[in-house]
């Protein structure tokens, strides 16, 4: 019972803990330059400023680990969101390009576009792995290779540049000192969360997480709602490639980069269980905040980028090791 409350509770007393540790670092250094009237609430971390870059750098990856954290809940892994994120990001810049160039015109049909071509790459992964029985890492895996390989044909390593004012409004106009990237976010996160907790299709991803061969007895056809469930991932996978190019105005080739160890790594130290059927959007909206602060964190008070991964990395053993039941699980994969 106490491993299961600190299993719970612990995701959010560390994202506590950190939010609290970085401006006593930044007090620390101040103290030490000798600086006057030293205020522990006025530090450049805890500014609203900050808290905003914070949300806009987060967004995109919150996106991502979204739609990983329905793969996971059904006991699946899905290693194709670099891939996917770079090939939805340039089908929409191509997109939206060729319809007009602004929100105004027909160029807001990139935006479905994009969506589309990011379910199906997950509909492929999940197709494939159900099929042909392929482990999930695999296949995923194989398709993120194919969507950057696609994504490097078709810009020829070049940046593809949005402009349009209206589209970069999600970055540029604030409602509350955040961009409404954040607020859109909100939403789709507000979204998922609906679908986990209140569809039959996020019931039964945790029918399929927490015992697939019981989940196949009690008559659930396993096959199409994991083809579903990677198809609902790949739609937030180009969501996030979305934020992503409405946060720097550029698509490439290079635009996934990095978001398999952040997502992954959102999802894990969250709460949510490798093996299925525990955790959920909550866990993960936790998790990618405490990737976030650590980075912004080490930023801030001056630490290089070599150890806020090395930090992230301690972080994620650390959560499987809470999380995992030696007792129920007596071969590791």
């Amino acid at each position: 019972m106490i491993r299961d409350i600190i299993v719970k509770w612990a995701p959010l007393l560390v994202l506590v803990f950190l939010v609290l540790l970085f401006p006593i670092f930044e007090w620390l250094e101040d103290f030490r330059a000798g600086k006057d009237h030293i205020y522990l609430l006025d530090s450049r971390f805890f500014s609203v400023r900050n808290a905003s870059r914070i949300a806009v750098a987060a967004t995109p990856g919150l996106m991502v680990a979204i739609g990983v954290t329905f793969i996971i809940i059904m006991g699946s892994i899905d290693l194709s969101m670099e891939g996917s994120v770079s090939i939805s990001a340039v089908i929409f810049a191509f997109a939206f390009l060729a319809l007009g160039g602004t929100l105004l015109s027909w160029a807001w049909l990139a935006i479905p576009a994009a969506m589309l071509v990011g379910a199906g790459i997950g509909f492929v992964n999940g197709l494939v792995h159900v099929v042909f029985r392929i482990p999930s890492f695999m296949v995923s895996l194989a398709m993120g290779f194919v969507g950057t390989g696609l994504a490097l044909v078709l810009t020829g390593g070049d940046r593809i540049r949005i402009e349009d004012e209206v589209f970069r409004s999600l970055l540029t106009v604030r409602w509350l000192n955040f961009p409404i990237m954040c607020y859109v976010a909100l939403l789709a996160l507000l979204v998922a969360w609906f679908i986990q907790s209140h569809t039959t299709l996020g019931r039964n991803f945790y029918a399929i997480g927490g015992g697939e061969e019981l989940a196949q007895a009690s008559g659930l056809n396993v096959a199409r709602i994991r083809v579903l469930g990677f198809a609902l991932a790949g739609v937030f996978f180009a969501l996030g490639a979305l934020m992503a190019v409405g946060r720097i105005g550029i698509a490439e080739t290079a635009t996934g980069n990095n978001f398999m160890f952040i997502s992954i790594a959102a999802v894990v130290v969250g709460g949510t269980a490798l093996w299925g059927g525990i955790g959920g959007i909550p866990n993960t909206l936790v998790g990618i905040l405490i990737v976030y602060v650590i980075t912004n964190g080490m930023v801030v008070i001056g630490l290089p980028s070599w150890l806020q991964d090395g930090v992230l990395g301690v972080l994620v053993i650390t959560a499987v090791v809470l999380s995992t039941s030696r007792k129920s699980i007596s071969f590791v994969k």
